[in-house]
Parts: C-alpha cells; structure tokens; sequence
C-alpha cells in the first residue's frame, strides 16, 4: 500500500505544484489522470525520491520515503516522462549494467534476464544497436525495461505511452496488466484510454489537487443521463460555451460536434448519448467543486 499524506510543494517562482495530496494506493494498477502541466509530473518524482515536498508523508508497505529514500530505490521501477540514455552504449550492455547494480550478480542469469527483458518490449533483434541510434518509440521500450529491472514492488511510469504505435502500445498494456498483479502500479497520462483500458482504480489530477479517486466506471456513471451532444458550426462554438457547460468539441464524419453536461434536456437539436471516462474527466477538471 502506498499512502500519501497532506503533501505539499510550491516552487521558487511560486508555483504551487502539489495541493495538499492525499491518496491511498493499493496492489493493481491506479491511473493519475490530468492535462499536461497538472502537477503529476512532480508527483511523481517526489514519490521516486528525486525530489522533496515541502511538507507531508509519502509511506510504502512501511517505509518512509522521506527519511529512507534509499529503501525505497530497492524496490522502485521508474520511467520518467523524459530520459537520457548513453548513446555510444548498446540496449543489452546497459540493461545488463542495471541489473547487476540491481543485484544480479551470476553472469549467466543475468544474460538470460536481460534477454527476456528484451523480448518482452520485443527490442531483442536490436539489442546490439546504441541507444543514441534508436527511435524514440524505441527508446521509451527501453526505458520500460529498465524501470522493470528487479522485480519491483512500486512501478511508476509517466507518460509511458508516449511514442509508442498502436501495436506497441497493446504490447505495453498487456505487459502493465501482468505486473499489476504482484505490485503497485501507478501510471501517470493525459490520455484516457490508457486508463479505461488498464485502471481499476483512479485520480483526476488537476492543478496539483486531487480532484477525484474511484473506479474509472463509477466515476463514469456519475454523468449518466446527463451528457448530450449536438451537430454546430464552428463559428458557434463560443455562443455555446457561454449557454452550457461544455465538456468537448470534436469532429464526426467531418461535422463538428459538441458534448454538453445538463442535468435536463438542453433544448432543440441535442440528442442524449451514453458517457464515458472522457466525459467525466472533462466534467471533473472544469467542476471539480461539483464532482
């Protein structure tokens, strides 16, 4: 179990990043879901022990990530959302590396170890080739198996799909669902299908607050019979925004499209349509005081 506690941290330029976080996280896998600039990022590093809060207590299966940072790191898999890598230096030297520093210290244990990291981020017919030659798809696989190094307990990955084409993107989220079942999850995006598809369990992160936790499908169903969309112009768009409470536009076979929250018909030419997780998060972040 991880918990965060009262967590708080404002930045020398007086940014406020994190406002009074509590969470409870427990085994699984937990989407933090937010727009970009959300505050989750620091979240993140400040869990990862890269960085500290102002004040408040982040605790994992009883240890105090604060006064025992080095605890932690044993049992810590992190993809950061950026990363360096060595570019002269192949994929199966530094993962080879990391994993005797991790403590796989049998050489041909870690050979096999490091192979089946490989194939499982399906690098292994690249395995030779220097990280500064690789894609950045490429390069965020190498960073997943890295950050898988040790069997960790605590995984944090940000933004971790990020670069990846679809069919590496199903690759990454079958391989997060097998991990959630021995350890702590947490994956950090903007993207909502990646926390549909993966999450039992969630936050909406906004402005360094939580602003909601639950079941993704829970949350969902608070807007039930409360979402309609209509067909508009583009030119529109602003005489609606300042009729409705808006929570998307988008296009549809070429037409334009919004989506409004009511909790009754809003009128002529809106047609009721089922929600979703997307709607919710649009909902949320602009009426988190609602939720």
């Amino acid at each position: 179990m991880l918990s965060i506690t009262e967590l708080n941290k404002t930045y020398p330029n007086g940014t406020q990043a994190l406002n009074n976080v509590n969470l409870e996280i427990g085994k699984g896998m937990f989407g933090l879901l937010g727009p970009n600039g959300a505050g989750k990022s620091t979240l993140m590093r400040t869990i990862a022990t890269l960085q500290n809060a102002d004040n408040g207590h982040i605790v994992f299966d009883g240890i105090d990530v604060f006064d025992a940072p080095d605890e932690l790191r044993k049992v810590l898999g992190y993809l950061p959302q950026d990363f360096g890598v060595y570019p002269k230096v192949s994929a199966e030297m530094m993962l080879n590396h990391i994993a005797k520093i991790k403590g796989i210290q049998h050489k041909g244990d870690r050979a096999a170890y490091v192979a089946d990291l490989l194939n499982k981020v399906n690098l292994y017919k690249f395995r030779k080739r220097n990280l500064g030659d690789y894609s950045g798809g490429m390069r965020q696989r190498f960073g997943i198996a890295q950050a898988l190094i040790g069997n960790p307990k605590l995984i944090i990955v940000d933004e971790p799909t990020a670069g990846l084409d679809p069919l590496e993107r199903n690759r990454f989220h079958n391989l997060l669902s097998e991990l959630g079942e021995d350890a702590v999850v947490i994956l950090s995006t903007h993207i909502v299908d990646d926390v549909v598809n993966l999450c039992t369990n969630m936050a909406v992160f906004n402005e360094g607050s939580v602003v909601v936790q639950g079941h993704p499908q829970e949350l969902s169903n608070t807007l039930n019979g409360k979402v309609y969309r209509k067909n508009i112009s583009k030119e529109e768009t602003e005489k609606y925004q300042s009729e409705y409470t808006v929570l998307s536009t988008y296009l549809r076979s070429g037409n334009f499209n919004i989506n409004v929250y009511s909790d009754d018909h809003p009128g002529e030419g809106f047609e009721p349509v089922a929600n979703d997780l997307e709607d919710f998060y649009f909902y949320s972040i602009n009426q988190p005081q609602t939720v």
